[in-house]
Parts: C-alpha cells; structure tokens; sequence
C-alpha cells in the first residue's frame, strides 16, 4: 500500500486563509467591496511607483501581497486556547508575542499565531490575531461566575477537527485527503452565528460590563471579528472608502504617513449590526455588533532602539493630545503625529545606520562578478554594492493601534478602567506554552541573511 505524504503546514496555512476569505466574503458583504478597493488601490500604486514595485520583487513581498490577510477572533478559556494553539501549529502557526490591551480598557491579552521563518511567511504571511477574555476584570462576582458557566457549557471545535489535530500530532502531518477535511472543520470554529447562547437580558447585562465581554461570553463561538488586506498606500483607501459605501474610522491607527512606512497603520469601518436570536426569543428579534472590516499597511520592522524611539514620540503625541484620538480631534491628533515623528528619520539609509530598523542583505550582480576579499566587513560591502539591504517586513501588531481599532469599533461606552495590569504568565499558563518574542525572530532573520551573503561571495 502506498502511504501519501504529508501536505506541507505552509500550503495548509494558505488553502485555510482562502477558505477564510471567501467565507468571511460571504457572511460580510463589505468586505468585498473592501477587498477591491485595496486591489485597486494596489494595483495603482505599483504602477506609479515603480521604485515600491522594485523593492517588494526584490524582498518576494510582490508575490504574497494579494494574499495577505490576518484575522483576529476572541476566546473565553484557557482550554479553548490552549485547543486553538494546537489547531494553528497543524498549519505551521505559532503564538508570536504578548499583547496586554487592559491599559486601554479593553479587558483581554493577546498574542498572533503566525509562521516564524522568512520562507513560511511567504509560503503564507496569514496570522491570527487571538484575543483571551479576562473573566477575573468582570468585577460582579455573580455575573463572573455566570459568565464562567455558559463558556464552560460551549464547544467551539468540530469533533472532526480534534480528531485530525490529534492525528498530526501522532503522525507528524496530514496527507492530502485529510488536509482537505481539517481546513473545513478547522472553518467552523470560526463561523458566525445568529443564535446567541444567552437570554435579551442576560445579553444586556454582560453587555453593560463591557460589549466585549458579551460579545465573547453569548455566541457559540469566536466567530472571525474581522480580516484585514494589506494596502500599500492606506491613506488613499482612507480617503476612497465613502465613495464605496464604506464609512472609515476618523483616525489611522500607528505612525504618521511617511516616505519610509514603519511597523503598521490600520484603518477599518464601524462594526455591522447583525441581527440575533435570544434563548427567551422564538425568532429573531435582537442585534448585535463587532464584526468590522480593517485594512493595514506594513512597514519596516523596528529594532528595540528603533521601537523604543517610536514609542516615546507617540507618547508624546498622545499626551499632548490629551485625550483618546476621535473624530473631533483627528486633525490635531494627525498634525501632532507629524510633528512629534519628525525626529525619527524617514530614509532606510538612516534608519539603518542609526540601528533602527531590521534589515534583509542579499549579494548583487556586482557582487556576484567581482566577488569579495575574505577580511572585506559588511559595510565595505554595501559601500561597494557588492551586497544591498532591504527592510524587513513588520510581520505583527502593536497594543495601542489594537485597542484603538477594538475601542472605535465597540464604541466609546465599552471603554473601561482596570485596576489590573498585564499577566503574561497567567496567559502563557492557559496558552500551555510561552509566547515567542518577535524582536528575536527578526533579529535571526536578519542574521540568517547577512551569513548567507557572506557565504555566497566566499565561493
């Protein structure tokens, strides 16, 4: 008998993003009216910039771009993220960083399940953004522990779907056949549904604690909240989307708008209204909302110097500012970015050179011709153009610009105040493992590059 072989988690990763996508296409008409205007958008800024089209061919991000998504739900338990980590890992997905959001008065922890290695990423750049409820900030202890039993009641995964996670993990992968079968068991969890687990009043009251709160604890599972496209010019998108029916939040979530885009700026649209069932209801009779469309724009990923630089100017900004940024103060709110992010420098040259950013080198035609001395440093290199350096991608997320898309898009009533602060370890316990450190990813990616420049020239 011929055993088939296992389907690379790389390819299993793309084949579930697409079926995500064209799911998500379905259940949210405005996201296709999203998705062409940012291929629209693309498609222009490629033909008129033909430095940007150089550069991503040059980096492989030109053949990723069309596929580029990431998702972001949000889950009540421990067991059901522990079960989640599980899931990704079948598609080659790990959980990358630790994102506290109860500072801003969101009350959940979050990491981005996604691949870690440079050629999975462009294999699938796909990551999730998952999201675990803090059930020990609802400060009622009756509504926490009612809160507690109905999550405990639920089961968000297809007995299929376990299944097949157990079975990749005994024998290290899925052949075809099944690879097929676990991406549509694997989309369920993430499913809306127009039922919700809860009574009209028992709704109302976790949602008076916080909408969030209601959204995670009623529904039988973490339905995709939303997925994102990447643009590469997301002001324009910003301007373009009331004239596709689409109304945009006042303000762009990251840096200010810059010749050189660093890290990530985000933009989306206010969450829909969709209609629900009660357990009191015989039909459908309620609403609710907090699924939206988003839309990114990537930049070059900060070192630790260059990220500690982009926090304090945005600090600055923001404290200056005075208040949470919001429709009535977005022009000031912009015009303090811009003048706060003057000091960081807007070249890749200077980025570079003042350690800010983390770079890709790769060995040039010249550099291929003329070969190089075995003492030669990699900046005799550059300076010789035996060798170039292109930006690393920022492949994850930033806490603020997170809370703020959370907060726009759950109103400003769901802002709350928490006396507790960040529990890496409580998450880390209820992931059942530790969070990678991103910083350290792309600093190996960096390193892996520069070594294999360095090689290739020797021979």
């Amino acid at each position: 008998m011929t055993v088939q072989p296992f389907v690379s988690p790389d390819l299993i990763r793309q084949r579930f993003s697409k079926a995500m996508s064209d799911m998500y296409r379905e259940e949210v008409p405005l996201y296709g009216a999203l998705m062409e205007l940012v291929e629209q958008t693309n498609r222009e800024v490629l033909s008129r910039q033909p430095e940007i089209a150089r550069q991503l061919a040059s980096t492989g991000e030109i053949q990723r771009l069309d596929m580029e998504r990431h998702g972001a739900i949000r889950v009540g338990t421990a067991t059901e993220l522990a079960t989640l980590a599980r899931l990704f890992a079948v598609m080659g997905m790990q959980p990358v960083g630790y994102y506290d959001l109860t500072p801003a008065g969101v009350p959940v922890h979050s990491t981005a399940f996604r691949a870690v290695h440079e050629e999975a990423l462009q294999v699938s750049p796909f990551r999730v953004f998952t999201s675990l409820l803090r059930l020990e900030l609802i400060e009622d202890p009756e509504l926490r522990a009612f809160a507690e039993s109905v999550l405990a009641k639920r089961s968000i995964f297809a007995p299929e779907a376990l299944r097949l996670i157990a079975q990749a993990e005994n024998a290290g992968g899925l052949n075809e056949s099944d690879a097929q079968t676990f991406v549509l068991q694997a989309l369920e969890t993430f499913r809306w549904h127009h039922s919700a687990t809860v009574s009209a009043a028992q709704y109302q009251t976790l949602s008076a604690q916080h909408r969030l709160i209601a959204d995670v604890v009623a529904f039988k599972g973490p339905h995709i909240n939303h997925l994102t496209p990447r643009t590469l010019d997301i002001d324009t998108v910003q301007e373009e989307m009331p004239a596709h029916g689409i109304t945009p939040k006042a303000v762009i979530e990251g840096p200010p708008r810059r010749q050189c885009p660093i890290l990530l700026r985000q933009t989306s649209f206010k969450a829909l209204d969709e209609p629900i069932a009660f357990t009191d209801q015989s039909e459908t009779r309620g609403s609710h909302s907090a699924r939206f469309g988003e839309i990114e724009q990537r930049g070059a990923a900060l070192t630790p110097k260059g990220r500690a630089l982009y926090d304090r100017l945005l600090n600055a900004a923001r404290d200056e500012l005075g208040d949470f940024p919001n429709e009535g103060n977005a022009a000031r709110y912009n015009a303090l970015m811009t003048q706060h992010f003057g000091e960081f420098p807007d070249s890749l040259e200077g980025m570079r050179e003042q350690g800010l950013a983390y770079f890709r080198y790769v060995v040039t035609d010249k550099g291929l011709a003329a070969g190089s001395p075995s003492d030669a440093s990699l900046e005799d290199l550059l300076r010789d153009g035996c060798v170039k350096a292109e930006p690393l991608v920022y492949e994850d997320f930033l806490p603020v610009s997170a809370a703020g898309i959370f907060q726009s898009n759950l109103g400003d009533a769901a802002q709350a105040h928490y006396g507790e602060r960040s529990n890496r370890q409580a998450f880390e316990q209820a992931l059942g493992r530790s969070t990678i450190d991103e910083l350290g990813l792309y600093a190996e990616t960096q390193q892996r590059s520069i070594e294999a420049c360095l090689a290739r020239l020797s021979r």
